[in-house]
């Protein structure tokens, strides 16, 4: 049993961006894989240091799926807060802010990033989306992209 009063907890905050394609009733997504499991979710990822958003969105994209793409909407944002493992009295009190834009494909050709954080991209229809293995992101980028809120994010106060 682990003593409670002695886990060391890290806080932790990643800032990430995102790019939903949609294109004739299909979604452009990249397969995200772990150390044990893998899912579906919006191409994009972490910021590098004093990287623009924009810019970070741009550059996921083109290393996951291939495709160079025009940032033409900030759709908004969304936040998750999580708590992992990280070892033996060691625990990440992790937050996530995601920033979605919508993406237009300027160019490029479908293809699978490799040595990276994902292993494939495929435009999948969006009426199959539901029934992936997916991220949450996935969800909250096609709620912001539907609903378009004015203040940038689907729910909260």
């Amino acid at each position: 049993m682990i003593d409670l009063a002695n886990v060391m907890i890290n806080k932790e905050l990643r800032v990430s961006a995102y790019a939903i394609c949609i294109d004739d009733g299909k979604i452009l997504l990249a397969r995200w894989v772990g150390a044990d499991e893998w899912q579906w979710t919006l191409p994009g990822g972490g910021l590098d240091h004093a990287e623009d958003p924009v810019d970070a969105a741009i550059r996921e994209v083109e290393e996951e799926t291939g495709y160079r793409i025009a940032v033409e909407t900030l759709l908004g944002m969304d936040t998750v807060r999580r708590r992992h493992p990280r070892g033996p009295g060691r625990e990440a009190d992790f937050h996530g802010l995601r920033i979605v834009y919508e993406g237009r494909i300027l160019g490029g050709t479908l293809r699978h990033e490799v040595g990276g954080s994902t292993d494939q991209a495929a435009w999948v229809d969006l009426d199959r989306v539901a029934d992936l293995e997916r991220s949450d992101v996935v969800d909250a980028g096609l709620a912001l992209y539907r609903v378009r809120p004015r203040n940038g994010r689907v729910s909260g106060p």
